[in-house]
């Protein structure tokens, strides 16, 4: 029963935020906050103790910003706000797992990529990570990371066993953490945008692409360069299926982007906002498809959706809109503190700035602290862009390459978590290990990168 109403919570609150997002009033503001509290007393007690943590943290700070703001209900609705938006995107994005996941196509797909012989490999699997991670975010690393496995696991020799299992975990991941970094259905842009007044998504497209297609590269040169060797040769392979395969999910993506780009422009409105809206569409339209029109069978599948499938995200959820609350409310009780300092970055070339940003977000997650969490809570700090005389989309650029860089190392973040899980080793040693060489080259490369974009 308590999964029930959770995931009737949710999906109130995730419609809340469409209202919000697309009608505007403060009438859907309200029931998607009241809605996010209902969730968090709900799901906090049979969270895990971290989950539980980072509550306690926020219920201090909002006890503290009561204290001390004399406009504590405007932080506060702020707060709540900015969590009732991380989950309303999560839901939205996460609606398209039961149907890809029911998909017989999707699956065919995912099988042709894992099942590439050795030299196209790594780069058919960082871009099909990078693909599926359009549509299913985390769920593309445990879909394609499963099969990976699957077909690692038949191998009888344990040395290529276990390279062809890390290579191939590292591809899907480092496609992955490319999205990241300019992806309109990624968390990374949705709250950097968010975050930064003035800022759009394609006013920041061109650098963040560009951004992505470096960390595609790099990664590829380096499993190229340094590819282990054997003792002995590895047996010949054919992939499973042919590129005939792709074409569901490239058609999926095409009508995914080309119905995003029309709404935005039809309706003016911030992309993030249309995501919100055309996904669910798109998943129910999808799940209609499968069952043939049936209504009984779309009805089941559609309640399998909000009273299964969405309370099953609720300790993920926990941590995410917690993080995005503490790092709102946190940011406002920082502001009398660092007010006409901006954390002391003024004397700083705005290029330095940026270069910065791309460090120090995946240093924090070496603290554990969640992107979504460090970016709520410096981007309030930094100098306006204006004073540092960029664009804001040139900061959007700078959070995302970093968010990109804390997903491929933070041990904290469900990136590695999944790929530490598929690779029967640790999260630490998938981020600090695994991609250590990765983490260093790539970070050099944005570096450069976003210091160019702090010029245009």
């Amino acid at each position: 029963m308590i999964d029930r109403a959770i995931g009737i919570v949710l999906i109130v609150t995730a419609i809340a935020v469409v209202l919000r997002e697309w009608v505007g009033g403060e009438a859907p503001l309200l029931v998607a906050s009241a809605g996010l509290v209902a969730f968090l007393v709900l799901a906090a007690p049979r969270a895990h103790w971290s989950r539980q943590s980072f509550v306690a943290v926020g219920v201090a700070l909002v006890v503290a910003v009561i204290a001390l703001r004399p406009d504590w209900q405007d932080v506060l609705m702020r707060g709540l706000g900015q969590g009732a938006f991380i989950a309303a995107f999560f839901i939205a994005l996460a609606s398209l797992r039961n149907p890809a996941s029911a998909s017989p196509a999707i699956e065919r797909c995912g099988q042709y990529l894992a099942s590439q012989p050795p030299g196209k490999r790594y780069l058919s699997l960082t871009m099909g990570g990078h693909l599926f991670a359009l549509i299913l975010s985390y769920g593309s690393i445990s879909l394609l990371g499963g099969l990976t496995e699957s077909i690692a696991s038949r191998e009888a020799n344990a040395e290529i066993r276990e390279i062809r299992n890390r290579r191939m975990l590292l591809a899907i991941q480092r496609g992955f953490v490319a999205s990241l970094a300019w992806s309109p259905l990624a968390f990374a842009m949705a709250i950097s945008t968010s975050v930064v007044p003035g800022s759009t998504w394609s006013g920041a497209a061109p650098i963040a692409i560009l951004n992505a297609i470096l960390i595609t590269f790099v990664g590829w040169s380096l499993d190229t360069i340094f590819k282990p060797r054997l003792t002995q040769p590895a047996p010949a392979r054919r992939p499973l299926g042919s590129w005939r395969d792709l074409r569901p999910l490239l058609m999926l993506l095409l009508l995914l982007f080309a119905g995003v780009t029309v709404l935005e422009v039809m309706s003016g409105l911030r992309i993030i906002a249309v995501v919100m809206l055309l996904v669910p569409v798109i998943a129910v339209a999808w799940v209609v498809i499968q069952t043939h029109g049936d209504a009984a069978a779309t009805g089941a599948r559609l309640r399998q959706v909000v009273f299964r499938d969405v309370p099953s995200y609720q300790s993920e959820l926990v941590l995410l809109v917690m993080a995005g609350i503490i790092g709102t409310v946190g940011g406002a009780l920082l502001e009398p503190l660092f007010a006409g300092q901006s954390l002391g970055l003024s004397a700083l070339p705005a290029w330095a700035i940026l270069v910065l940003l791309v460090w120090i977000i995946p240093l924090l997650g070496q603290l554990g602290m969640n992107p979504i969490l460090s970016v709520s809570l410096l981007a309030p700090l930094l100098p306006a862009p204006a004073a540092m005389g960029v664009s804001p989309n040139a900061v959007v650029v700078a959070l995302t390459a970093g968010w990109a860089l804390a997903g491929a190392t933070s041990p904290f973040t469900a990136t590695t978590m999944l790929v530490g899980r598929l690779g029967h080793t640790s999260a630490w040693r998938v981020g600090v290990v695994w991609n250590r060489s990765f983490t260093l080259v790539t970070g050099a490369a944005l570096s450069v990168s976003v210091a160019l974009a702090g010029f245009l």
